[in-house]
Order: C-alpha cells, then structure tokens, then sequence
C-alpha cells in the first residue's frame, strides 16, 4: 500500500508542476487508439494485410505500445501476447523461457528473428540461450505468428514466430538507473546522405547488479547492443553485435558465484530489390550470423562432497549460420497474387569445447576426482565426447503461396514449403486459409498448418556424463487447426480463436539404463493441444483506451506450466502525461513430487503481477518515464522440472527512471 501511494503522490506531483499545453508536433511518447491498431501485417503472409483479412493469429506491438508496457526485454512482450508466455528457466536460469500453447519445452519452438533473420542456432536450437536480452530501446516493432509458420519460415516456426524490427527512421538518446543498481543508456541516429543514400546505427547498453537470493547469489546483467547500416538505392546492409553476460545465478540446475554465461552474435544482413513494379517484386537476401558461448555451472560443492574444490562445467561452442533467400511475388490480376521463394543455407558447428574445473588432459575427459582438480576452471578448446557435434546442417528449401479473392466476401491463401536438411529430414510444410467477411464488422477465417523442427546437434551427437545422442532422429512437427473470429467497429476490436493442435514424434529424453542415470533422445511423444485465444482492444473514451487478452487451454500442459492466463492495460492521455497500467494474471501450478524424501510438491497459487508506466512530454522531443515492474513485489516461484525441488526465483519489482530525447 505504501508503495501505491507513494506512486500516486510522485505521479500527482510531477503532472502538477506542468501546466503549458502540448505541441502541434506529435508528443514522443503519444500512443492513441488509432495509432494502436494501425498496423501493416506482412510477416504472416509476406503480402500486407490488415486484422482482418490476414489468414493467421498474430499479435503486433509498435514502438510506442512497447515503451507503455514498460518493459525492456523483448522476451517480456510474450506476456502480453494470446496463448504466450515467458520465465526463466534451468539451463542458465536467467535465460527466457518460452510458454506456447501447452508446450513448455527447451527445444527452440518458437522461431525468433531480428529483420527478418533467424537467431534459433543448430546447437541448442533456442535463440534466447545465445542471445537471452534484445533490449527494447531500438525496437520499432516487434511481430508475433501465434501457431504454425513453416509454411513460410521453416524449421523452429512450429509453435509461433516472433520477428524483432529495428529502428532505421529514428534519432534518439536515452538514459535511465533504477532499482537494483540498474542503468541503461542507448542512441539511435539516422542521417540522409543524399536522395538515394542513407545511414542508420543503434546503440544500446543495459548493466543491472541484481538482486540477492536465498540461494546465496545474484542474478547481475551486463548487455551491449550495436547496429549500423545503410540504405542506398535498391541496396539495405546491416551488420550487429551483441555480447551478454549473465553469473551467479541458476545455471545446469545449480546456483553459485561462480558461475558463468557469455553469449555472443556477430551478424550480417543484406538485402537488394531487383524489381518493384505494378505487377513484379523481386528480393534477394544474404545472411551471415556467428553464435557464440561460454558458460559454467555448478554441478558439485566441494563443501558437501569432500572434493578438493567445486565442480563447475559447461560448454563453449560456437556455431554459423550462411543463408541465401529470394523472395518474390507477382500479381496476374487483383483477384490473384502468388509469393514464391527459395532458400540455401549452410548452418555449421564448428566449435564444441568445455569449461570444467575438474578434467585429464591424457584421455581427454572431465573425471571429477582430487587428482584432476585444475585449481581454476579453465577452456578446453577441443573435447574429445564433443568431436561428433562438430557436424553442418546444409539445407534448402521452396515455397510458393496463392491469394485468391474467390469472391467480394472469400479469400482464400494456398501454399507450401518443402525443406531438405542434408542427411537429417526433409519436410513439406503444407497452409490452407479462408477468410470470409459476413459484413463490414464481422469476419470468420478457418485456418490449416503445418510445422516442423529439425533436430539440433545436442540431440544429434550429443556425448556427455549426462546424455548421448541420437544421428537417427526425425523432424518433429505439428498439425494445426484455427478457427478465428474477427470483429471490430471504429472504437474497439476482438478475436476469439480456437485452435487444435495435433502434436507428431516429439524429441524426448529416454533412460538408456534401467538406474536412469543417462538419457539419450527419441521420437516417443504424441499429444494433442486444444485452446481458446481472445485479445481485445476498446476505446473507452477519446483519451482512454483498453486492451485484454486471455488464454484458456483445454488439455493439461506439456510439462507443468500455466492452464490459463491472461494480461490487461489501460492507458490514459492527459495534456502533457500518459499513464498506463498493466497486469498479468497466472493460474496456480501444482506438481506432485516423485519422492517426498527427496523435494516436497511444488505449488504456487495464481497469481497478478501489477506494472505502471507514466511518460511526461517536457516537449515535443523530450519526455521522462516512469517504468514499474511488478509493482506490488509479488514473492512467487515458476516451475522448472529439471530442478530437484522445481523451484526457479523470479525477479521482484523493477523500477526505472529514463529520460530519452529526440534530435
């Protein structure tokens, strides 16, 4: 309580102490209604297509939605999305953790991009391991595929893509310090050189010490963001690096100071439109983008073993990714446009070493006995067990898609994808969609996909104290059926969506021993997933707007996760402040232990996490903001089962003062 009226006092007293009118520019941080839902959908379909007519569930946030949700991670905004959700997790438990649709897995289910290029790397598979922080300050749009994308994007887009967009239009410097020794300080700058040339870069660094846990450490961040490119003529070039450093906390299910997570991406991205005319467009595309990490956990206490010092472990790896696209399209009359494309990519492993405290250097192995003790924990640059994940996954691909207007009332989307991965699978990645308007309010749509993931080398060739792999393993993939309906007038809009998902030859760990004390992978799991999605947004008046999304899943979660959920906002627009509030709502988790001796059963009840954010425009260039994360310091705890007592901490409130200035 003293919490909220402090809020409110600081809130009343920085309103009050402005009185002048708002400009005739538009404010920096204005969001309004309009604006909210006027978005270009192409990421669904690589045609543009507005709420209504685009043949997928997806959910679209632009720069100044992000900037009201106050957060600052672009994981964070699956919160705020139907049928999504993101923690942490156990591998290093600092690292987003993707919830979609029932399936709560480590596998890379959720294909994640930045412009357009992938990020899911063939090691893990997951883009968050090597790139866990995509800072939100030089974000112009964020785009969520909410169930099957193959169709169009290939492997890892099974369950739901999200596309990060960054700014090429915006000059801009922010600052920012909060709770938890917390700074923040990013730029944006863009220059037009002349009418065919122009010169864009973005900039961010994010440092947090982190709060202290019962587990004896922190969870301290440390991130840096670069961007630079250009745009001349025909020809967009962008190259990134990022670096993220995340210690001490949960990492291979144990927590310590000494523990150790660096991730590293060094990309590339280049595009050239050869033709765009009345009825052609043509694009070619080439990527490059290097993942690296080093990271250590410990497994062993030299305090509760009798070992001569802790046993840390972890991999050091690397992989890269060389892929040439074509995109094009052409349209044979305005009832008919078809999309095709083709696609050549070279993905590699090319480092697989190991970071251990405790190794031979004769046989090549980590023994964890006093006389392998190393003193220190140190890089093995080549390990032995890790020579078979030195493997490539050479792959390419086609698709074709039909739009066709049957009717002034029936579209219909055709297409397919089909995948070769060179000595692993091949895939035909089939969509059917129908849109039919009833009237100019109501819209019903049936949809039809499917999606696969290839297996990634840790499945593949794994050969560690814990795991081997498997070479024999097949794609998994996925079914989906939607039906959807779209409703909206001038002042609000909703869509329900049921979805049916019918889940074929899952990856899952398998005892190879009758003690289960090693596990290697097998296509063993079927399932099937059924749910209701619905998000809404209403004009409550002309400076007050709402927005409400829920989730309803039918059949229990693959690995115990959230049945249902939902999030809310209301945002406000005074003269010269707009204040926004948002929660998240969880429904309880309870998971009975396998061994009462061992851990007790998990619990945690439902639960609202409350945030504020509150933006003053001191002009039409400058504004200072007010971010609140859980705002209320809700204690809660999520589930991981690769934990002993399932038990991940989250993170309690979370508060920033940013100041960010255009130029």
């Amino acid at each position: 309580m003293k919490i909220i009226i402090s809020t409110i006092s600081l809130l009343s007293f920085l309103y009050s102490g402005y009185t002048f009118s708002s400009t005739e520019n538009e404010d920096l941080f204005d969001l309004s209604f309009e604006q909210l839902l006027d978005v270009n959908i192409s990421l669904a379909t690589k045609t543009d297509e507005t709420r209504s007519s685009v043949p997928s569930s997806i959910t679209v946030f632009n720069q100044k939605h992000i900037s009201l949700l106050g957060v600052s991670n672009a994981y964070e905004l699956m919160n705020f999305v139907p049928g999504f959700q993101s923690t942490r997790g156990d591998w290093v438990g600092a690292v987003p953790k993707e919830h979609t649709r029932g399936i709560y897995l480590d596998s890379g289910n959720v294909l994640v991009m930045i412009n357009g290029q992938r990020l899911n790397d063939p090691s893990f598979g997951k883009a968050s391991v090597y790139m866990p922080f995509i800072p939100v300050e030089m974000i112009e749009r964020v785009e969520f595929i909410r169930g099957p994308g193959s169709a169009l994007y290939g492997s890892n887009a099974f369950l739901g893509v999200m596309n990060v967009v960054t700014t090429t239009n915006r000059s801009q410097i922010s600052a920012a310090i909060g709770e938890h020794g917390e700074v923040q300080a990013g730029l944006s700058f863009n220059k037009k050189i002349s009418d065919g040339l122009k010169f864009y870069s973005n900039f961010s660094f994010n440092k947090r010490d982190g709060e202290r846990y019962s587990f004896g450490t922190k969870d301290p961040l440390e991130a840096y963001f670069a961007e630079v490119g250009f745009e001349w003529q025909k020809l967009n070039v962008n190259m990134r690096k990022n670096v993220t450093e995340l210690d001490e906390f949960i990492n291979l299910a144990g927590a310590s100071e000494g523990n150790h997570h660096h991730s590293e991406n060094t990309a590339l991205h280049t595009t050239y439109e050869w033709l765009n005319d009345e009825y052609w467009q043509l694009t070619t595309s080439l990527d490059y983008i290097r993942h690296e990490i080093e990271s250590k956990g410990l497994i062993v206490s030299a305090e509760n073993s009798g070992l001569v010092g802790d046993f840390f472990v972890g991999p050091a790896w690397s992989t890269r990714d060389l892929a040439v696209k074509v995109d094009g399209s052409y349209i044979f009359s305005p009832n008919l446009q078809v999309n095709f494309g083709a696609e050549y990519s070279e993905e590699e492993q090319f480092k697989a070493g190991v970071i251990s405290s405790y190794y031979d250097y004769k046989s090549g192995n980590t023994i964890v006995q006093n006389e392998f003790y190393l003193g220190e924990t140190r890089k093995i640059e080549s390990h032995p067990p890790f020579s078979n994940l030195l493997a490539s996954f050479d792959s390419y691909a086609l698709y074709a898609q039909a739009k066709y207007k049957a009717a002034n009332n029936l579209t219909m989307f055709v297409g397919a994808r089909f995948d070769e991965v060179k000595s692993i699978d091949s895939k035909l990645s089939p969509r059917l969609a129908l849109i039919y308007d009833l009237n100019e309010k109501h819209t019903l749509k049936l949809q039809y996909g499917e999606s696969f993931r290839t297996p990634v080398s840790n499945e593949l060739y794994s050969n560690d104290d814990v795991t081997v792999g498997n070479p024999d393993l097949k794609s998994e993939y996925v079914k989906t059926t939607e039906l959807v309906w779209h409703t909206e007038n001038e002042n609000w809009q909703m869509d329900v969506v049921f979805f049916n998902n019918e889940l074929k030859d899952f990856i899952n760990l398998v005892a190879t021993d009758q003690a289960q004390t090693r596990f290697t992978f097998d296509n063993v799991f079927e399932a099937s997933m059924q749910g209701v999605e619905v998000n809404s947004n209403f004009n409550l008046t002309e400076s007050t707007w709402f927005e409400a999304g829920f989730t309803q899943l039918f059949d229990e979660p693959i690995n115990p996760s959230f049945k249902r959920f939902a999030a809310a906002a209301i945002t406000h627009q005074f003269d010269v402040m707009q204040l926004s509030v948002n929660t998240i709502w969880r429904d309880e988790v309870f998971v009975e232990s396998e061994d009462q001796t061992v851990s007790a059963n998990f619990k945690q009840s439902d639960y609202f996490l409350l945030g504020l954010t509150a933006s003053w425009n001191i002009d039409s260039d400058s504004s200072i903001i007010l971010k609140a994360q859980n705002l209320l310091d809700k204690q809660y705890k999520v589930f991981d089962p690769r934990m002993t007592d399932g038990i991940v901490p989250t993170q309690s409130r979370k508060l920033l003062l940013q100041y960010r200035q255009t130029f």
